[in-house]
């Protein structure tokens, strides 16, 4: 299962290389680019890099502390916080070429002295119990099966008191997901919990919810807009880099799926 997931992501691309190149082409020079020449391709989320403020705002992060971004991805979050908040930030993310690429895309903006990402498992993460400040996790559980052991090894690697902060899609009361989606082109390798399960799952793994918020309404606006961009523009680099030519597909499903809320997208704010 764990590979399916990582081809339907990247498969065996060149992630850097080919963002590189699509920048190149849309006149950008490497040597000076900011986060937010890349934010059409590494925010790779609902709501984007306003998305990833919002959580991370909640965390109560310093420059001094150690966030753990769990399904790290191409790294933008990681960056956006890095940069915004001056923090340390590490990535873990099952694709081999996604951390590849957000090292050196990390390179590329100047913030490879603050972000390091590492190949690994979310059910089963490579540090020693305590070993973060706090810790987040944006659009990933999505494909997770086991959420119990995601969650409770997200509490293992946490400081007594730390905070955890999920923003993920759910879901939703308005019936089955239309596939193809951008986590998933077919049934097998998606699993969403509930708004009731999600609250079970935090807490069984020894959480403290703090706050939860629906984002679902914004979610759907800020898909429409993604749709209605595609018809008119192209950015430099997008999501259809790495998810292929069904991407205008899956951004159309995205616009029904939260439209008649067989998706939800919500966020939690919890303390270890």
């Amino acid at each position: 299962m764990t590979e399916t997931v990582s081809r339907h992501y990247a498969g065996n691309l060149d992630l850097a290389g080919v963002i590189a190149e699509s920048l190149r082409k849309a006149g950008k020079d490497t040597d000076r680019l900011g986060t937010t020449d890349l934010a059409t391709v590494d925010e790779f989320h609902i709501r984007g890099r306003k998305a990833t403020l919002e959580l991370a705002g909640s965390l109560g992060l310093t420059a001094s502390s150690h966030l753990l971004d769990i399904g790290s991805g191409l790294g933008g979050p990681a960056r956006t916080v890095a940069e915004a908040l001056g923090c340390r930030v590490t990535g873990i993310d099952l694709t081999p070429a996604f951390c590849d690429a957000a090292t050196a895309l990390s390179g590329w903006v100047g913030l490879g002295d603050r972000v390091d990402f590492r190949q690994g498992d979310a059910t089963s993460l490579p540090f020693a119990d305590g070993s973060f400040d706090a810790a987040m996790t944006i659009h990933v559980a999505m494909n997770i099966a086991a959420k119990d052991r995601m969650y409770a090894e997200a509490r293992r690697v946490l400081k007594p008191g730390s905070l955890f902060g999920i923003y993920d899609v759910l879901q939703g009361e308005g019936g089955e997901v239309l596939f193809p989606v951008p986590w998933a082109r077919e049934p097998s390798i998606s699993h969403l919990a509930t708004p009731e399960e999600m609250v079970a799952l935090l807490q069984g793994a020894g959480f403290e919810i703090l706050s939860s918020r629906d984002s679902t309404e914004e979610s759907q606006a800020w898909f429409e807009g993604v749709a209605r961009h595609m018809t008119r523009e192209t950015p430099a680099v997008t999501f259809q880099l790495f998810l292929g030519n069904d991407f205008p597909a899956m951004a159309r499903n995205q616009v029904a799926n939260l439209e008649k809320r067989r998706i939800r997208t919500v966020s939690y704010v919890c303390r270890a």
